[in-house]
């Protein structure tokens, strides 16, 4: 499932095509995704004038004229495809010059008034679409209960602090615990431990309120980072251009089981556990 960069990378290469257009065609292809269409969905789009592209936690918010805002999850396999026959094709990132033929994933398209077409496709159909009144979109069901943004300044070292204290979780699974922080997923968890010299197993009440509070930049950095680089392509993630993400080439920890340690001067060994189901990369010798 895309994580915070990767999702970060999506709504940056949407911005430009689609921050003050006009959807002028909406096609909704099918019923339902993860989840049923809101009602009415293609007829309450089209028209409307997209006003601000924003990102909460995992999900794109496309802020409308109407007054609704367009939840936009990518789920496992989703990819949003632009294309512009136009002026635009010829802009950095390289649009098809023509839009493409429907494909079979091909689940939502929007047409805008520039020439440019968005196209959700989602092979698996995990992805989600929802609207919401703009005004009280914070309280929408997938948003309430979400922590504060890892680049935002409501995160910051006190929040982590008093979020770990007295917590017996694990401190991976304390930092993928969405109401702790938003947007964190198992990659980057894994490349900030790493950094951090915290094992994942490491129960979250019993770090130091130093080693926490140092967590704090680390995670800012790793996403940042990854944000540069386009994200991580491991499956299914491209850039709106078609380009891959290039952070899994600067992959310290994630899926290097049984690679050398790069941390300078360790000498240890990447291992390879399993936390509630998911895979944990860490070493041994200097994360503890």
């Amino acid at each position: 499932m895309p994580e915070l960069p990767e999702v970060e990378t999506v709504r940056l290469g949407l911005e430009p095509v689609m921050t003050g257009r006009v959807i002028t065609t909406a096609q909704v292809r099918r019923p339902n995704l993860r989840w049923p269409f809101p009602p009415d969905m293609a007829a309450r789009l089209t028209g409307q004038r997209v006003m601000a592209l924003r990102r909460r936690s995992k999900y794109i918010l496309c802020d409308l004229s109407g007054g609704e805002t367009l939840i936009w999850h990518l789920g496992m396999s989703g990819r949003v495809l632009i294309s512009a026959p136009d002026a635009a094709a010829s802009q950095p990132g390289g649009f098809h010059h023509v839009h493409p033929a429907p494909q079979k994933h091909d689940h939502v398209v929007l047409s805008f008034d520039q020439g440019a077409q968005v196209v959700f496709n989602d092979p698996r159909r995990f992805g989600a679409m929802d609207l919401a009144p703009t005004e009280t979109v914070e309280q929408h069901r997938l948003l309430a209960g979400l922590g504060p943004e890892p680049l935002g300044n409501l995160f910051h070292e006190a929040h982590l602090v008093a979020a770990f204290k007295g917590r017996a979780a694990p401190v991976k699974s304390a930092l993928l615990d969405q109401r702790v922080v938003a947007g964190l997923g198992n990659i980057y968890v894994c490349e900030a431990l790493h950094r951090a010299g915290i094992a994942p197993t490491r129960k979250a009440g019993k770090i130091s309120a130093a080693r926490v509070a140092a967590l704090v930049p680390i995670i800012r950095a790793v996403l940042q980072e990854a944000i540069a680089a386009g994200g991580s392509t491991l499956k299914d993630h491209r850039q709106p251009d078609g380009e891959l993400g290039y952070f899994q080439h600067s992959f310290q920890a994630y899926g290097r089981e049984g690679g050398p340690c790069l941390q300078p001067g360790c000498g240890g060994t990447i291992r390879r556990i399993v936390q509630s189901g998911r895979s944990s990369f860490y070493c041994p010798a200097c994360q503890r």
